[in-house]
Order: structure tokens, then C-alpha cells, then sequence
């Protein structure tokens, strides 16, 4: 019995797993992609906003839904194993590890930029501000899940406070004028917009790695996820239309579009601690997601059995962790010798995602039972991955490669065995 009861306290809660997707949804995207989509599509990117928060109701019931049904540290590969076998789960696998480094690479310099704008230093302290968002998030996660989800609710509560607040505090200053012309670069560009966004919306799947560490998976996971769509779809389109509304033209020039909400001046120094919040809520939620995920590809062998250890739930994957946090901070440290900005980033994580989500939600067609709603949420969330990677285009090379290496690895492994 005590050992038991030792089991369910270093288990999630429902408000520490709301609080984690809320961090891995929400994140970095509120900070920076009301500007990068207003410079692609005006003001006319609001209908890509609205599009994805729509379309994130059936993706994100879809992989609640495995997830309550398949609880395992592999989330999204173990899905795409039982469905589709063993390549097709080590090519998600892949994709999803691989997309963190560079993902966190464009969402430390998001944070740093703010920081930079409020206190000055520029790039020094940019980089400075990266480096110990990594350092942080990295020993967060070394403690184990239980605290990553306690910091995470206490993430939470604050960021979305302090975004409630800079609504509240622009709402005076909103004009509709700042609304036309509505689409200065056409309407095709919406679809742009909306390739960009997706980085706002990816994070559904990450979660599903740590389903097995709450403490009832078919209970819990399915309401944490049903409550943070509601919190992250709400957020967004506020904050999206405030910047609009409020800055007009001027949002797609801003580099801290947040900042600008505040009033400027002394309200920057706010606006880059809700930048620091939202990016330590992302990265939490990511790092422990793909540290799980190493390990539990360890275990079944899309990995080397090296990372296996912290597969089970409530052990800490410590070893997937320091690969994960040395890929984030090597990749930021190329990044930022090269100069290359975040949006190359943000895409490239975009296409690795979409492909997570196109053999994901397949999964789920697959394995639903017929007939059911979340068969059919299902369905609808295949018909909008494949809609999304339409519009991601030619970053969908990067998944391509990695797939290619997933590939590879399997057939050298096998070879050898």
C-alpha cells in the first residue's frame, strides 16, 4: 500500500497536466507571431488565427483520446507503432526529438529579445538570456516530473495573468481603422500566415509523452487537455486582435509586439518577465516531452538502448534530458554564429510537427474505434494536417531528411543484430 501511495504523489494532477499543455500550446508563439503573421498578412491574419484555434479542437481530442487509451512514454510514436509498425514509429520519434533543439533555439532568442528591449545590451544580453533559460528549464526537468509540473502550474497561473493584463491595458488605445486595408498582401497570404502559426499551435502532442505519469490517464488527460483549449484559444485571439487593433501597420514591424501592448517605457520590463514565463512554460513542457520520448525510444530500439533508462512512469529520463539540452544550446550556439533570425527556425520546427501530426492523427483513424466521436474528430483532424502541410511547402525537406536518417539507423541496427 505505501508503495502506492508513493506512486500517485509523484504523479501529474489535472491542473499540473492543464498547466503544461497551457505552457506547451501557449508559449513563445503569443510574444512573437502576432508580428511575423501581421508582416505576411496584415491584418487579414486574424483569420488564420481563428482557423487554427478551431482546427486545434479536433487535433487535440485526437491525441487526447490515444493518449487516454495508450498511455506510454513514446506518445505519438507508440500511436504510429500500433498502427503502422515499427519504421513509421522511429520516423515520429525522430521528428519530434528533432524538432526541439532547434524550436528552442527560436524561443530563447524570442525571450532574450524582449529582455534586450527592456533593459538593453542587445545581443549580449539576448544570448545571456538563452543560455540560462536552458540552464533552468534543464535542471527543472532533472528533478522529475512531479516538480516540472508544479513549477508549471505556477508558470501558468502568472503568464496568463500578465496577458490578461496587457489586453485589459490596451483595450483603451484599440481602433478598427487599424484594420484596413484588411489584406495588403492578398488573401493567399493568410495561408502563409497560417504555416507560420502553426508553431503557435504545436504542442497537443507533446503531453501525450507524459501520460502515463498522471495519475489516471483515461480521466485526466482528456480534461486537462479540454481546459487548456479553451485558456490557449482564448489568449491567442486576444492577444492577436489587440495587436492589431492597437498597433495597426506597426505590428509587423515590431520585434516585441507584448512590449507595445503594455504602453512601452517602463511596462517593457513586464512585458519581457511574461516573455521569460511564456518561454520557461514552453521549453519545460518540451524538454520533458522529448526526455521522455528518448527514452522510451531507447526501450524499443529507435534509439540507443543507452537512453532507455527513465522510460518507465515516474522515473526521470536524465539521460535523454542531456542530449537534449546539449542539441538546444549547440543548435543556438550555430544559430547565433551564423546570424540565421528565428523565422528559419520556427519553420523547420513547423515542418517536423506537421509531420508528427500527419502520421499521428493517421494513427488515430486507425486505432479509434468506428463510429465514435473521436473517430470522426479524428477524421476532421487528418483533413486539416493535410491542409497545413500544404501551406508549410518546402520546410517539409527538413522531416524528409530526418525520416531518411530514422531510416537508416533501423537498417544498421537490424544489420548488426
Amino acid at each position: 500500500m505505501t508503495g502506492t501511495i508513493e506512486d500517485t504523489r509523484r504523479r501529474l494532477t489535472v491542473p499540473q497536466g492543464t498547466a503544461l499543455y497551457v505552457g506547451a500550446v501557449l508559449g513563445t508563439g503569443v510574444i512573437a507571431l502576432p508580428a511575423l503573421a501581421a508582416r505576411v498578412a496584415g491584418p487579414a491574419s486574424l483569420l488564420a488565427w481563428a482557423a487554427l484555434v478551431l482546427l486545434s479542437v479536433p487535433v487535440a481530442a485526437t491525441f487526447a483520446a490515444l493518449g487516454a487509451r495508450y498511455p506510454d512514454a513514446g506518445g505519438v510514436s507508440t500511436y504510429v507503432r500500433h498502427a503502422f509498425g515499427t519504421r513509421a514509429a522511429a520516423v515520429v520519434g525522430w521528428c519530434f526529438f528533432l524538432a526541439v533543439p532547434p524550436g528552442a533555439s527560436a524561443a530563447a532568442t524570442f525571450a532574450g529579445t524582449y529582455v534586450a528591449a527592456a533593459f538593453g545590451g542587445g545581443r549580449a544580453t539576448v544570448t545571456g538570456t538563452a543560455v540560462a533559460l536552458m540552464v533552468v528549464v534543464t535542471a527543472t526537468n532533472a528533478y522529475g516530473v512531479r516538480l516540472t509540473g508544479r513549477v508549471q502550474l505556477l508558470l501558468a497561473g502568472l503568464l496568463v495573468a500578465l496577458l490578461l493584463a496587457a489586453v485589459t491595458v490596451a483595450v483603451p488605445r484599440a481602433r478598427v481603422a487599424n484594420l484596413h486595408p484588411f489584406a495588403p498582401h492578398g488573401w493567399l497570404a493568410v495561408g502563409s500566415a497560417a504555416a507560420l502559426l502553426v508553431w503557435s499551435f504545436a504542442g497537443w502532442e507533446a503531453i501525450t509523452h507524459l501520460a502515463a505519469d498522471f495519475r489516471d490517464p483515461a480521466r485526466d488527460l482528456p480534461r486537462a487537455t479540454g481546459i487548456a483549449v479553451a485558456v490557449v484559444g482564448v489568449l491567442y485571439l486576444a492577444i492577436a486582435a489587440a495587436s492589431l487593433l492597437v498597433l495597426g501597420p506597426a505590428t509587423g514591424s515590431t520585434g516585441a509586439p507584448l512590449a507595445a501592448l503594455f504602453g512601452g517605457g517602463r511596462a517593457a520590463v513586464v512585458a519581457a518577465a511574461a516573455a521569460v514565463l511564456l518561454t520557461l512554460g514552453t521549453m519545460n513542457a518540451y524538454y520533458a516531452g522529448a526526455a521522455k520520448l528518448a527514452a522510451a525510444l531507447g526501450r524499443d530500439g529507435a534509439l540507443p538502448s543507452w537512453f532507455a533508462h527513465g522510460s518507465a512512469a515516474g522515473e526521470t529520463p536524465r539521460r535523454g534530458l542531456a542530449v537534449v539540452a546539449a542539441l538546444g544550446t549547440t543548435g543556438f550556439v550555430v544559430t547565433t554564429a551564423a546570424g540565421v533570425g528565428p523565422a528559419p527556425l520556427v519553420l523547420l520546427t513547423t515542418g517536423c510537427f506537421v509531420t508528427v501530426y500527419a502520421l499521428g492523427t493517421a494513427a488515430a483513424v486507425r486505432l479509434l474505434p468506428r463510429r465514435t466521436a473521436a473517430h470522426r474528430l479524428a477524421l476532421v483532424a487528418v483533413a486539416a494536417v493535410a491542409a497545413l502541410a500544404v501551406s508549410t511547402g518546402r520546410y517539409l525537406g527538413w522531416p524528409l531528411l530526418v525520416a531518411a536518417a530514422a531510416c537508416g539507423y533501423l537498417h544498421v541496427r537490424r544489420r548488426r543484430a
